[in-house]
This record gives C-alpha cells, structure tokens and sequence, in this order.
C-alpha cells in the first residue's frame, strides 16, 4: 500500500496509523499472539520508529490495488542490521486491517524484541 509506505518513509506515524481499521490485527516478528485495535498497534508504530535507525523501504510486491502486498525493508537496532517485510491486507474500504511484519536474522528479531520492551517499558 503505497500510502503507508509514504507515510512510514516520512516517518509520520500518525498519517501510517490513520490507515488501520479499528479493528486492525498486528501479528508481530516477536510476540507469540496478536495485537488487536488501533489504539494499540499505534503504540507499536511510534515505537518501532523510534527503535528502527536507518529505516528504509527497498522493494514492494504485490498489484497496487490487491488486498495484500508486501513491503521489504532493512533497518538498524543499535548494531545489528535487520531485514523485514510489511505484509500488509487490507480491507474493501482500503485499510489495513492485518500487518503481519517479520524480520531476520535472530540476532536483530532478538536485538528488536530488547529494544521494543526498552521502549514500551519506558513510555509507561
């Protein structure tokens, strides 16, 4: 979905976060079950953004108007590179209402997992 590229590019999580349905499910690289609501997985956008250094989007899959494509990345969490996919669907309507992002190698899943709890424990 281009505009969620865009946005996250930008780093305007509140334009990527404008984008998910209400009931958007998140299924994360590094949690066993699910997220579920906006409120929710917006609290995990702004963080990964915060968490991610040198974020970059290198390559897109999918029909620009099919309900699931795929948006390939690579990052930085402190010293680890990591690589991802967005795998984004998204509803009759056009918004995401599944995000289901994986990354490799363990390593950067591992230094990602530390890093996310780092930054969700200190926001509460």
């Amino acid at each position: 979905m281009r505009a969620f590229r865009v946005a996250v590019e930008a780093q305007d999580m509140e334009a990527a976060v404008a984008l998910l349905t209400d009931d958007v499910v998140f299924h994360s690289p590094v949690a066993f079950r699910p997220y579920q609501g906006r409120e929710v997985v917006g609290t995990i956008l702004r963080a990964v953004s915060r968490v991610f250094q040198d974020f970059r989007y290198v390559r897109e899959i999918g029909a620009p108007d099919a309900a699931d494509q795929v948006l390939v990345f690579h990052a930085r969490v402190g010293d680890r590179e990591i690589e991802g996919a967005d795998f984004l669907h998204v509803d009759e309507h056009g918004r995401i209402d599944q995000l289901t992002v994986m990354v490799r190698p363990l390593s950067a899943a591992h230094a990602l997992a530390d890093a996310m709890a780092a930054e969700l424990g200190a926001r509460r």
